[in-house]
């Protein structure tokens, strides 16, 4: 089907529904890149006026990649609401965009769309927002989800304690986790990204975050962010996993190339919940995604990266994730250029993802080669803030050095939970108090001149 429109004396002619998501998108060089791009402002300004005009409908009876073909788009189609979604199917992706806005549009009904929403329509519906919508209609969304304490919840902000080290010692690694217990850091994980991929190391770093855990009662959980099929066999030697994670890309093809589909995520997915860790809560999932994941493999079947983004939220959403964490600039600038097309990319992913009914948090970063810095991060980090964001990275002084990119602090989620307000999930904001790091004093966080005697042991690991 062909969609058509008038600017001035030009007419605009898109063949099909995939060449108008991805003509409407906003400028990004993974889209120049793959040759689906726009070929200028004003044809894309036609295809969102296009796109605007395109009934919701429509994403249910024209798939982007076919359902033969693909089993992500089965999955979206199959398992469809379509009770959810009647109340919003005579909209177009204009009027969805209209009553997303509007007061009518309130966190318990978001809640209760979600199902009746497929990625496609989320996709469509954020390309002809502004940022000020997406982080609007993002901050009344709310998902809520639970392990050993309650992330998500309006008022908080959680955070991925990251301590990684580039030879996986675990004294160093311990140091990392003291600081960041230190700054409040850790009640979304403690998750450490390892240097050596093998079991018996696996299986050392996942007792090093059991035993913190258990000895000081942190309520926190832990992840060793290994490929599923080695988190799989530790599941089965009984090795403490808390979290099971994957990174996960919006087609068969791009999955096949990180060697999953979504019958490996079941088995991960079952042989995690059999373990029966958590305490308030049974997500067990970590999933991480990132544009562009698709177009550097060459699977993104002439799809728009940010759209194959949305439609890798399916695949997270199947299997009640803790934590979704959108990788926004890690994959450098051959997909996201500059700080300015991070930015948007982050907006877009966090509103597409709550609306789907994700827990998005974002790892804020870009590498070395892209044209941005750390301020392009503080001006994405505090629009996160307004926005609703379930949890941020913590890592010291912002730099992995294991992984070698840049991204936010410790101390970038105390000066966001300073400055709107926030608070660190329930239990864990009980457990810093309880522990002599935080206390609240007007509305002023103290912290402790020396390290809490309880904590000197960590440094002797």
């Amino acid at each position: 089907m062909a969609y058509k429109t008038l600017i001035g004396h030009q007419h605009y002619v898109f063949n099909d529904l995939k060449t108008l998501m991805a003509k409407a998108t906003p400028l990004r060089s993974g889209d120049q890149l793959a040759g689906v791009a726009a070929e200028n402002a004003t044809e894309r300004v036609a295809a969102q006026m296009a796109l605007a005009d395109v009934p919701l409908k429509q994403f249910l009876t024209e798939a982007l990649i076919s359902y033969e073909q693909d089993e992500i788009t089965r999955l979206i189609i199959d398992e469809h609401r379509s009770d959810l979604f009647a109340p919003i199917s005579h909209f177009t992706v204009g009027d969805f965009r209209n009553w997303l806005l509007s007061e009518d549009a309130t966190t318990q009904k978001l809640q209760q769309l979600a199902l009746g929403l497929t990625p496609e329509m989320v996709a469509a519906v954020s390309k002809i927002m502004r940022n000020q919508d997406l982080i609007l209609v993002a901050s009344k969304c709310e998902v809520i989800t639970q392990f050993r304490n309650t992330i998500g919840l309006k008022g908080h902000l959680s955070t991925r304690l990251q301590p990684n080290h580039p030879t996986d010692d675990l004294l160093g690694i311990s140091a990392s986790i003291l600081d960041g217990l230190m700054y409040g850091n850790g009640d979304a994980v403690i998750g450490i990204n390892p240097a050596t991929d093998n079991l018996q190391n696996l299986s050392e770093l996942l007792k090093l975050l059991d035993h913190v855990i258990q000895e000081h009662h942190i309520p926190t959980q832990s992840c060793v962010l290994t490929h599923i099929s080695s988190g799989i066999q530790l599941a089965e030697k009984n090795v403490p996993i808390d979290l099971m994670f994957q990174s996960i890309a919006g087609t068969q093809r791009a999955n096949e190339g990180f060697g999953i589909n979504l019958e490996l995520l079941r088995e991960g997915y079952e042989a995690t919940l059999a373990l029966k860790r958590g305490t308030v809560g049974q997500n067990v999932m970590y999933f991480e995604t990132g544009q562009g994941s698709a177009l550097s493999s060459n699977t993104h079947h002439g799809v728009d990266q940010q759209t194959l983004e949305v439609r890798a939220y399916a695949v997270a959403r199947k299997f009640n994730p803790l934590l979704v964490n959108t990788v926004v600039g890690f994959i450098g600038p051959e997909y996201l250029y500059n700080g300015k097309q991070i930015i948007r990319a982050g907006l877009e992913d966090h509103f597409c993802g709550k609306l789907l009914g994700l827990p998005m948090g974002c790892d804020i970063c870009y590498t070395n080669h892209a044209d941005a810095d750390q301020n392009d991060m503080d001006v994405l980090l505090t629009l996160f803030g307004a926005a609703g964001l379930n949890f941020i990275m913590g890592i010291p002084g912002s730099d992995d050095v294991m992984l070698n990119y840049q991204t936010t602090s410790f101390h970038d989620a105390l000066y966001l939970r300073q400055l709107l307000g926030l608070k660190a999930a329930p239990e864990f904001d009980l457990w810093l108090a309880e522990q002599g790091i935080f206390k609240q004093q007007q509305q002023h966080i103290i912290w402790p001149e020396h390290i809490p005697p309880q904590f000197e042991k960590l440094l002797h690991i």
